[in-house]
């Protein structure tokens, strides 16, 4: 074992994302042997299950990589599902409703995603609210404010270049332009929190934020900065939720809190704060994307897929805790 966490890539990659990307692969190899047994006449291996996976990948991972940052700081949000939600309602009731050009309807769903962040961001970092409480009373403004103003109507957005994004259709195949999208947003969060000052100060902070402090550094407003990159991603991902269901109903988005905070534990991001990985937290996003599809497959109601995430984050979070428990 000790040569394994030795290795130079290993090293380079993280012990635990290469322990999670073993996990992925055994998962999908499983579900490929088991479906057909499960149910027959059911091959798993299919294209189309393949990009049903990336279809709940792309605006989960999004969802994923902004809580990414809040928990670095040592915070939790739990609003970003009905936020994400929120956002399309708004933008898609600009959009059917007022006849707003797509662009700008997009840049709204950003917009109104990054208010919900500064709001967080605000009461948190400079009014001393408990993140918990925080988010928890963000999420239902962002059910009601949603709700409100498309008078409590769901709303389906028209098909249009912003598809283009999630998918493509070459010569009547799909091509899920969606993940490539992904890979680079996340390598763009893996930077900023690991190559730059202020992704250093958010770790730093959920670290140690005293000793942050009393360095000089302004902790408030890094602190803020991690709500206000979670609120402007699930803006994003509002965009391709939207361009994958199309339909978008009040209210809703709870669930989604869920799959991205696991998705983020089960990646390596310690609850407690100053460590993240934004590679683990793609697998991790991975991981629950493919056991939404594949439980489905193997004719199970998704519900099992509860029991199995709740089942791996406790794992996870068990051994970190006996990590640092060592460390200390």
């Amino acid at each position: 074992m000790d040569k394994i966490r030795n290795n130079t890539i290993v090293k380079r990659v993280g012990f635990n994302t290469v322990v999670l990307f073993c996990v992925l692969v055994l998962l999908f190899v499983l579900f490929a042997i088991l479906t057909p047994i499960m149910k027959p006449n059911t091959t798993f291996l299919s294209y189309s299950r393949i990009v049903s996976i990336f279809n709940y990948a792309y605006f989960l991972g999004f969802l994923a990589l902004g809580v990414t940052f809040v928990i670095a700081t040592g915070g939790i949000d739990f609003s970003v599902g009905p936020v994400m939600f929120c956002c399309a309602l708004i933008s898609g009731q600009l959009l059917t409703k007022s006849s707003w050009p797509v662009a700008a309807c997009l840049l709204v769903s950003v917009l109104v995603g990054m208010a919900f962040g500064t709001i967080n961001g605000v009461l948190v970092a400079y009014g001393g609210l408990p993140s918990f409480i925080t988010s928890m009373a963000s999420m239902m403004i962002a059910k009601g404010v949603g709700s409100v103003f498309t008078r409590t109507q769901s709303v389906s957005w028209p098909g249009g270049w912003y598809q283009n994004l999630i998918k493509v259709q070459v010569g009547g195949v799909q091509v899920p332009t969606g993940i490539i999208i992904l890979v680079l947003g996340s390598a763009i969060c893996s930077i900023v929190l690991h190559k730059t000052m202020p992704g250093r100060y958010i770790l730093c902070i959920g670290s140690n934020r005293e000793a942050v402090r009393l360095s000089g550094v302004n902790t408030k407003k890094w602190e803020m900065l991690a709500y206000i990159i979670s609120g402007g991603l699930a803006g994003v991902a509002a965009i391709f939720y939207v361009g994958v269901y199309t339909t978008v109903l009040p209210g809703g988005g709870d669930t989604f809190n869920n799959d991205a905070i696991a998705s983020c534990v089960m990646g390596g991001t310690s609850m407690a704060g100053g460590v993240a990985s934004i590679g683990g937290t793609f697998i991790g996003v991975v991981i629950i994307a493919l056991l939404q599809v594949g439980i489905l497959a193997m004719g199970y109601q998704s519900q099992y897929q509860y029991v199995i995430t709740g089942v791996i984050v406790l794992a996870v979070v068990y051994a970190d805790l006996r990590s640092r428990r060592r460390r200390n």
